[in-house]
């Protein structure tokens, strides 16, 4: 046998071994790597999460019927109002030139002038909250320009991604944080959801309307809002951490240890139901207490790299001792 020959069976036999070797080592850590938790019962949501904008649900401007001059505001802004009151009284130009004139000549002739011509109310077409005020008495409008806005109340209208769409519904139980307010949680309903979707920075949504149960006196038009939508809640619930379960082959199974405490683990089949995507709810195939394994994601002792197992110098840790251990003395 030539010594090129006998070379490369040496190097065949110990690429064998390192490979068998490799392989006892992953066995070993992959065992290892498998921690033990408990079925437990627990509480469990599924929800949506989006983002919104709180506005008035029907936003109204009042204008003025004619151009002219405002005598008197009767209203200031966050004051609730019945439909039919009386929000302001506008005079016309030619009322208001008229009472100029009389008012250089005295208070005799301005009073006779002004029961004469009565001034014109500004009325509330319906009951609601004042949320804007433009005008102030004395300041002369023409019939474009808004003298009041009238909200009759205020929602979130939240934008939803198409693919959540079809997880929220009229009536859906909601609840509405504020950027404003981070601590103050709003339960809400809601109260519509667009037919026809928008584009918005490429991305497809839809315009769902959010109603408070009570509107808090905190709220104001314009603020940003997180809305979360309530798809599913289970109260005590058998739940395991969501990477505890696998699927395969259109199933759901969990490891669990072996019985004898010598062996591999054991796979048991398992029915699931809803998830919050880090917990998830079993419905049948084991029991609350039982043990499931989940595999441990550690990161070294120390941060450090661990070393190939192969290396002659073995661990880092190792040659830091292996050189101390001769000043230990």
């Amino acid at each position: 046998m030539t010594a090129g020959r006998r070379f490369l069976i040496a190097l065949l036999a110990l690429a064998l071994i390192a490979g068998l070797g490799l392989k006892r080592i992953l066995r070993r850590q992959d065992r290892d790597s498998l921690r033990a938790v408990m079925v437990q019962r627990a509480g469990l949501s599924v929800s949506v999460l989006a983002t919104g904008v709180v506005q008035p649900q029907n936003r109204v401007e009042i204008k003025p019927p004619i151009p002219g001059r405002a005598e008197e505001i009767l209203v200031r802004e966050g004051q609730e109002v019945r439909k039919g009151q009386v929000l302001a009284w506008m005079s016309s130009v030619e009322r208001a030139a008229l009472l100029d004139a009389a008012r250089a000549k005295g208070p005799s002739e301005l009073a006779h002038w002004q029961d004469l011509y009565k001034p014109t109310p500004l009325v509330a077409p319906l009951g609601g909250l004042v949320i804007s005020r433009n005008v102030e008495p004395g300041q002369s409008v023409t019939a474009q320009d808004p003298v009041l806005v009238m909200s009759n109340r205020l929602i979130v209208k939240a934008q939803v991604d198409e693919t959540d769409i079809g997880r929220v519904g009229l009536g859906q139980e909601a609840e509405i944080v504020l950027d404003a307010y981070p601590r103050e949680r709003v339960s809400a309903r809601v109260d519509h959801v667009a037919y026809e979707a928008r584009t918005v920075n490429n991305v497809t949504i839809y315009e769902v309307e959010v109603a408070p149960g009570s509107v808090p006196g905190f709220m104001r038009s314009g603020m940003t809002a997180n809305v979360t939508f309530l798809v599913a809640r289970r109260e005590n619930a058998l739940v395991l951490p969501a990477e505890a379960v696998r699927q395969e082959e259109g199933g759901s199974f969990v490891l669990v240890p072996d019985p004898s405490g010598k062996g591999r683990p054991l796979r048991r089949e398992i029915k699931t139901g809803i998830s919050d995507g880090k917990r998830i709810e079993v419905l049948s195939g084991i029991e609350e207490g039982d043990p499931v394994l989940v595999r441990a994601f550690q990161l070294p002792k120390g941060g450090g790299p661990q070393g190939s197992p192969f290396s002659p110098w073995g661990r880092p840790g190792a040659r830091r001792e292996g050189r101390e251990r001769p000043n230990q003395r």
